[in-house]
């Protein structure tokens, strides 16, 4: 009776015990994350040597492989014409086409794609009648599409001159065979507002740092940007296309990539420059879509990590990291609510002292993840364009709060509708943002 006690108090200690370690965990994952990221994009920098950020090569008109820029155009009247010309004056590669997929477009885009296909006759244009979504479209379009590769080009999306150039470079080698895709190295075009310059900062310091880490530990990374990646197509068959009920195809086609030994790569030294939202409702749609999709991700290819974790140990790093990150979400969502509601119980009940104390410690532990976060943006700020961004450093504390605190609201508003998605009622339809020309600001 005696030993039962005392197993029952040691199964209870023990309990208790690895509850305050996991509250701790996920306490500090913001802050670990950040050091860890911090750390990566650093040691990607000095220790990774078979990086190719500086080491591309120009290829002869005669032995480049045939290009399709794939444009998935819904309603883009503004962009199109900006977009195509620019692609066919301004980039320094020969042998390419551009493909337009107009996705059920009600105003002049149709009528602009003609007019050009009389100046330009690699252009051509594929008409779907309903719109269905980006990744229905791109899924036609790779059947339309002449080249081996394809490069993934929004409407409001300018690469780099030697972007195609850059990008063949690591297809061309023995050691690329398994090379699905490449995703090159967001810059935001449109600064002219403090959303658009927080933004540029962003896209440094936590997509630019997390994706050289990733890169570092796999060689692999995560997700593609779907503004600007080259696929080789014949991975993109491998795995059935997009998935066209998901919230972000880009994000759900690495993960598949990955599934089948395929290896995603990212580019930091190939820049493409894109507008982004510039009021806060129109990111908060953004990444509110970002968030389901990264969910849906993780409920797709939950059952293979748990069943078959040693046949996905090269990927589990990845499963780990986006596992913690959803359990974060509703811990932080869940813990703001609480402490709000007893910081309004304690101010009702007049226990100043109480509120004080809880004040004084939630702001210890803000001061800890701005100094993390602080650390991982001067990194990626000196490693991205040689410090050419250095000048938006001021930008960064306020932006740094609010995406740690959309990111785990938007996770949780959307975990139902991602839910519902991976049970077969997702929609992939699609309604182009507010767009804005693209001349140089």
């Amino acid at each position: 009776m005696v030993n039962i006690f005392i197993n029952h108090i040691l199964e209870a200690t023990l309990g208790q015990t690895l509850l305050n370690v996991f509250l701790l965990i996920l306490c500090l994952y913001p802050v670990v994350g950040s050091f860890f990221w911090f750390a990566g994009a650093l040691s990607y920098r000095f220790l990774k040597t078979n990086k190719r950020d500086t080491d591309w090569q120009l290829i002869p008109p005669a032995k480049q492989p045939l290009i399709t820029i794939m444009i998935p155009a819904h309603n883009e009247e503004v962009m199109i014409e900006e977009t195509i010309t620019y692609l066919f004056e301004e980039l320094n590669y020969e042998n390419f086409e551009v493909l337009v997929m107009n996705d059920g477009s009600t105003d002049r885009t149709a009528e602009i794609i003609a007019a050009l296909q009389t100046k330009y006759p690699r252009l051509r244009t594929v008409k779907i009648l309903k719109n269905k979504g980006k990744a229905h479209a791109f899924n036609i379009g790779m059947y339309f599409a002449k080249g081996e590769y394809i490069l993934s080009n929004d409407a409001d999306t300018i690469p780099e001159k030697d972007a195609l150039m850059k990008y063949m470079n690591f297809f061309v080698h023995d050691r690329d065979m398994n090379t699905s895709a490449v995703t090159a190295n967001m810059d935001v075009q449109n600064r002219t507002k403090l959303l658009g310059k927080s933004q540029t900062v962003e896209f440094s310091s936590i997509v630019g740092v997390i994706k050289r880490s990733q890169t570092l530990i796999n060689d692999s990374m995560y997700a593609y940007s779907g503004a600007n990646t080259l696929y080789k197509k014949s991975f993109l068959i491998d795995v059935g296309g997009f998935r066209q009920n998901r919230a972000t195809e880009d994000i759900s086609i690495a993960w598949d990539h990955q599934m089948v030994g395929a290896v995603p790569r990212f580019a930091p030294n190939i820049v493409f420059h894109m507008n982004v939202p510039e009021t806060i409702h129109d990111l908060y749609k953004q990444r509110k879509r970002w968030a389901q999709g990264g969910t849906e991700v993780w409920l797709t290819n939950i059952k293979k990590f748990i069943f078959h974790p040693i046949q996905r140990r090269y990927q589990i790093s990845m499963f780990v990291d986006s596992t913690l990150s959803i359990i974060w979400s509703f811990f932080f969502v869940i813990t703001t609510v609480m402490f709000i509601a007893l910081m309004l119980y304690f101010l009702f009940t007049g226990n100043y002292e109480r509120i004080f104390h809880g004040l004084m410690i939630s702001f210890v532990f803000v001061t800890f993840e701005l100094m993390a976060g602080f650390m991982q943006l001067l990194a990626a700020l000196l490693l991205d364009h040689r410090g050419a961004k250095l000048k938006y450093w001021f930008f960064a504390p306020l932006y740094m709060l609010f995406y740690w605190m959309v990111n785990p609201v938007t996770v949780v508003m959307t975990f139902i509708p991602a839910l519902k998605t991976i049970l077969g009622f997702g929609s992939g339809t699609w309604v182009s943002p507010e767009r804005k020309s693209l001349q140089k600001k």
